[in-house]
């Protein structure tokens, strides 16, 4: 696991006020083809407001504070707000002021400055000293987590320790040098699993590597799949969180609760003929799903085939109209695009 430390973004806005602040924003524009230049036609407040949810990240030319007041009242959640950078009008500094990590305004700011000839200025702690920032290197590698006090608390642990112990159940290769492994979880200060069976003062983060498959009658609605979801998750020790995708039979590509179910909660659904899943071997099978889909079985050879694994570790349990089975993911897992797909 390796941080890039390159955030990609989709539309960089830079907004400036004086003639200086005009030629600097050419300047970034002419080497950062993801930059638009807003023209300050409704003042500063105005301008950024208006435009604050159609862009990733906001360089500003001008006074710190006069973006602080801009932008304070637009603010919501650091995973949600847009990276801000502001210059001075010489290109002196380029200053990280908001998002620095999961927005990544440090980096923004990095390549800014070097464009301009400039100093980046950045105050977050895990940059200036060297360490890994935990929560943008869990977030790249499509670890998820619940608790955010939590989150700012191990971080901060990291900060003052230079280093964080971590149990993992699974194989993990290229931890970040100030990362360290511990064999046991209570010895650990950060748990990565898809488990939930851990003490309730643990920071856990749960991988993404996880996949259910389902299999459901026709009209199935989509809260009696999230139930028996919810159910097989919390019956197994499982966490919601950890579930990457959804799998099934092709014959349902058009079952309106399925395809809502995912929707709802962000799945991308991979779906595979009959062929693909009678070729899966050691699965169950049962007579009247064969004479329904010609397939042996649905739910558990569509989550093995999905996750790329052996690993089935909830074998299908059944409800009235649902069947959902769960496959575990091998390292390295991917962090799934979020749509309904075919194979």
């Amino acid at each position: 696991m390796t941080i890039t430390g390159d955030r990609k973004f989709k539309k960089i806005a830079v907004l400036s006020l004086t003639r200086g602040g005009r030629r600097l924003a050419g300047e970034i524009a002419e080497h950062l083809s993801e930059v638009y230049i807003l023209e300050n036609q409704a003042g500063v407040a105005g301008t950024i407001r208006d435009n604050w949810q159609k862009f990733d990240a906001f360089v500003c030319i001008m006074a710190a504070g006069i973006v602080v007041r801009a932008i304070a009242p637009l603010l919501v959640d650091k995973e949600e707000d847009p990276a801000v950078v502001v210059l001075d009008e010489k290109g002196r500094f380029a200053v990280s002021l908001l998002s620095g990590h999961l927005g990544g305004a440090n980096d923004l700011a990095r390549r800014v400055a070097v464009i301009i000839g400039g100093q980046a200025v950045i105050t977050t702690s895990s940059d200036t000293l060297g360490h890994t920032p935990l929560d943008l290197w869990a977030r790249e590698n499509g670890l998820v987590w619940t608790d955010r006090k939590k989150m700012t608390a191990m971080s901060c642990r990291l900060v003052d320790n230079g280093s964080l112990s971590f149990y993992l159940d699974d194989v993990i290769s290229d931890l970040p040098h100030d990362f360290h492994v511990q064999e046991r979880p209570e010895d650990a200060d950060v748990i990565v699993s898809c488990r939930l069976d851990f003490p309730a003062d643990k920071f856990v983060l749960h991988p993404r590597n996880l996949v259910a498959g389902v299999g459901c009658n026709r009209g199935t609605r989509s809260a009696q799949i999230e139930k028996a979801m919810q159910e097989a998750c919390r019956e197994n020790g499982l966490a919601l969180e950890a579930i990457r995708n959804l799998a099934s039979i092709d014959l349902k590509q058009d079952e309106e609760g399925l395809l809502e179910f995912a929707r709802d909660k962000n799945y991308r659904i991979d779906f595979f003929s009959k062929d693909d899943l009678n070729g899966v071997k050691d699965v169950s099978s049962s007579e009247v799903v064969m004479k329904a889909t010609g397939a042996r079985g649905v739910a558990e050879p569509a989550a093995l085939l999905s996750a790329g694994s052996t690993k089935l570790i909830v074998r299908k349990m059944k409800w009235k109209d649902v069947t959902i089975a769960i496959a575990r993911v091998d390292w390295p897992w991917s962090v799934p695009d979020r749509e309904v797909r075919n194979i």
